[in-house]
């Protein structure tokens, strides 16, 4: 299956640094066609010192084409990569063409705008646009300029909907900006360039009062969910392309903050629990929520080929010896998970051993390529691995799943884990390399050493997910973003455990924008990636006890704290159920108003 080429749309307001940022997403190739849209000749001094700016800070690799046909100029040569600076030069060509600064709401650009559309998605080559975003710009109340204003609007939220990407540019600092359904330029609704039929439709709020408080006890410990395939692997085709995120209810959301408002407490008493139990009833879509009797772990097993660098504590044959200890029930996270009733599933997606068939369903490869030098492993890999994590989450969430923990096992996953990381929050490598299993100095250094390399690598493709954890993830941690992001899909609370995890769930939000809004963050891990990835994805953890174990135990010691955050909103009495006065409904006593 051949690349599909990446188109990207950047926004950014006057100076904002777009230009060179939109630049910068084509650093990779050897050909680049500069279409420039502004005047060709022009007495303006300062605008001609401005493009020759540009001009300088481009090099050979570019050919500069100034034109105002940009349709006709991408549909010349689709297979070489293109710039296009910028998007307003263009529509002032067009205003000029049809004489339209008079005609005020009568001007029609349909079909300039739907040509340049259609010319944008036959591209078979990465094509990058520039555009002003239109709250951002400068321009004069006039009724040219708010012309101006609308068409630009109208022509940046037609050409989002070709692009596969829209960053926004501020300061020169980015922000990639999520995939939605929004309305074309006719009017009409249309969803994002990738996005598939829209996502069912949200579970309705219950508004009924709850009469008795329901009894809660906790449930006996859950048999692991089969996650087999029944001998048929899942399709990797298109693995990558997600359906639009539906987030957690707000109304529900809501009404549960209300309901939290009636039970017999101070209001805010129980800190952050409450608004746990909110997050919980807006994921489920009903308030109160229904307990959490059916949650599910997965650890994601796999070998990494850095690993035979020095980067670990331990040798990668440890992997194979730790899947064998998880599916017999000896490890900690089986410990911790017992207690709490939620099954555990061990999958192996790349162990570099032979393991039990029923392991090894969607299995991979033996290990992953060493990253610091090649690819961990090919395109069609990582699609297989990412399609292998949606089918998991769809197995256990059919089945029953009402809540899902995604845990990891494999030597010297915490390096790939930290190269994603500093690749995507663009980090120096000194900043955020831990010591993993406990390496000493001389293993720091060498740890260091490969996550510099391999973040190196990683820079030409970290604006494509799926190339990027081709690159540097590996099939195990690519099985991790693939689950994470389905889970989101399905509506399903997923409680994320160290740093493994939270990078595979930092991609997984760049193939599903918006998937983040399904997770909780357990635990905060020592390793110092960890909380820049929490950062980054805007989570709070719910634990913080200096744990580096991995294998998902950080998440499955917070679940308890999960459940009975439900479990406050089921069963908790309100004041009118028990009797008890609230603050507000208690009357001051007129001596104490007069003394």
């Amino acid at each position: 299956m051949a690349d599909r080429a990446m188109r990207t749309l950047v926004l950014g307001g006057v100076r904002s640094g777009k230009s060179a940022y939109g630049e910068s997403l084509l650093r990779a190739h050897q050909q680049i066609r500069y279409l420039a849209t502004g005047p060709v000749t022009t007495t303006d001094a300062e605008w001609t010192a401005r493009v020759n700016t540009h001009k300088q800070r481009r090099d050979a690799r570019y050919t500069t084409i100034e034109t105002t046909d940009l349709a006709a100029a991408l549909r010349a040569a689709p297979d070489i990569p293109a710039l296009i600076d910028d998007l307003g030069s263009w529509l002032t060509a067009r205003i000029d063409a049809v004489d339209g600064w008079d005609s005020g709401s009568e001007i029609d650009l349909d079909a300039d705008i739907t040509e340049l559309c259609d010319a944008l998605r036959a591209m078979s080559a990465d094509v990058v646009l520039i555009s002003s975003e239109v709250g951002l710009s400068l321009v004069p109340p006039t009724p040219a300029g708010r012309l101006f204003q609308d068409l630009l609007g109208i022509l940046n939220s037609a050409v989002a909907q070709a692009c596969d990407r829209v960053s926004l540019v501020v300061a020169g600092r980015v922000l990639d900006l999520p995939g939605s359904s929004v309305e074309d330029h006719t009017g009409a609704p249309v969803s994002a360039a990738q996005s598939g039929p829209p996502a069912p439709a949200p579970a309705p709020v219950t508004t009924a009062p709850v009469a008795t408080p329901a009894p809660v006890t906790p449930g006996p410990v859950a048999e692991p969910t089969p996650v087999t395939t029944d001998g048929e692997l899942p399709d990797p085709t298109d693995a990558e392309v997600f359906d639009p995120i539906t987030p957690p209810s707000e109304a529900v959301a809501f009404e549960a903050r209300e309901r939290q408002k009636t039970l017999t407490k101070p209001p805010g008493s129980l800190g952050r629990l409450e608004e746990i139990g909110v997050w919980i009833s807006a994921c489920q879509g009903q308030c109160p929520p229904a307990p959490i009797t059916s949650p599910s772990v997965v650890v994601f097993a796999g070998d990494h080929g850095v690993a035979r660098g020095g980067v670990s504590a331990f040798p990668p044959e440890v992997t194979a010896q730790m899947v064998a200890n998880i599916e017999s029930g000896g490890a900690a996270v089986n410990v911790m998970a017992a207690r709490v009733g939620a099954s555990v599933t061990v999958v192996d997606m790349s162990v570099d051993a032979h393991t039990a068939p029923h392991l090894s369903t969607f299995k991979v490869r033996r290990s992953s390529e060493d990253l610091r030098t090649t690819d961990s492993i090919t395109l069609a890999e990582a699609r297989a691995a990412l399609a292998a994590g949606r089918a998991i989450a769809d197995r256990l969430v059919d089945s029953g799943s009402d809540l899902l923990i995604a845990g990891e096992m494999g030597i010297g996953n915490t390096t790939p884990a930290t190269v994603l990381i500093g690749a995507l929050t663009r980090r120096e490598p000194v900043e955020i390399v831990g010591r993993g299993t406990g390496v000493d100095d001389h293993g720091w250094m060498r740890k260091t050493a490969a996550i510099r390399d391999g973040m190196r690598r990683a820079r030409k493709v970290v604006h494509d997910p799926l190339a990027l954890l081709a690159a540097v993830g590996g099939a195990d941690l690519t099985a991790t973003a693939g689950f994470l992001a389905q889970a989101a899909l399905r509506r399903t609370p997923v409680i994320l455990d160290g740093v493994v995890i939270t990078a595979a769930a930092m991609v997984a939000n760049e193939l599903a924008p918006g998937a983040t809004r399904w997770w909780i963050a357990g635990h905060r891990s020592v390793e110092p990636a960890h909380q820049i990835a929490l950062d980054h994805l805007d989570l709070e953890p719910v634990l913080d006890l200096s744990m580096r174990l991995g294998e998902g135990s950080g998440a499955v010691l917070a679940l308890p704290v999960v459940q009975s955050a439900a479990d406050v909103l089921i069963s908790m009495a309100t004041f009118s159920e028990a009797g008890v006065t609230d603050r507000d409904d208690s009357a001051v006593p007129e001596a104490a108003e007069t003394s």
